[in-house]
């Protein structure tokens, strides 16, 4: 066997030891935000896709031994909105969006989760300009490992789709082959969460 060939095949035995359970560990974990991801992707023209993030954002995710009971609560900074285009940010930051000198986060917290093997469905309200709707979000957990300082840390990634307009962000402006921005917006997820440590 070649080396190239011994080192995929520990990886994979690696990862598989790392990820095989699918039991979440119980306890307080906060969100690690530098490894961490909450993007977006909406439709542009019909015929293209305009995909952003949001850069700044905090959470913790209380995960109780029934994982029903279990708790998510996520607070992102609108103003830290990214889509690569300053000036586009811009706009999105104004009161034709999320206005954000009124209403500067966007907040998830939970009511509910379930779980079947590695999938789980988070159900919650999402408040995004004041407005509060129920969403459900799809996630998977990826699984339990130890970072490279030996934070024990879980790992999810997840995906929802909301209508923008259910938010009040209703701008529109219509051109020869549709609408410039679509209605429907798919919200990706790609989650670390490290372990709080009880100070003795």
């Amino acid at each position: 066997m070649s080396l190239n060939k011994i080192i995929v095949s520990t990886m994979f035995l690696m990862s598989s030891s790392v990820f095989a359970d699918d039991k979440i560990p119980a306890g307080l974990y906060n969100i690690d935000p530098m490894h961490s991801k909450v993007g977006f992707e909406v439709s542009h023209l019909v015929v293209s896709t305009v995909e952003g993030r949001f850069n700044q954002f905090e959470g913790q995710l209380n995960i109780n031994d029934k994982i029903e009971k279990s708790k998510v609560d996520v607070n992102i900074d609108v103003a830290s909105i990214d889509t690569g285009t300053p000036k586009r940010d811009e706009h999105l930051k104004s009161a034709d969006f999320f206005d954000v000198a009124k209403t500067p986060k966007i907040k998830f917290v939970s009511k509910k989760i379930t779980q079947n093997k590695n999938d789980l469905k988070v159900f919650g309200v999402l408040t995004i300009k004041g407005k509060s709707k129920d969403v459900v979000l799809d996630a998977k957990y990826l699984g339990k490992f130890k970072d490279g300082y030996g934070q024990d840390k879980v790992a999810f990634k997840g995906k929802t789709s909301i209508n923008r307009k259910d938010f009040g962000l209703a701008w529109s402006q219509v051109v020869e082959v549709g609408p410039v921005v679509g209605d429907n917006v798919d919200i990706v997820l790609n989650l670390q969460a490290a372990a709080v440590v009880a100070k003795k």
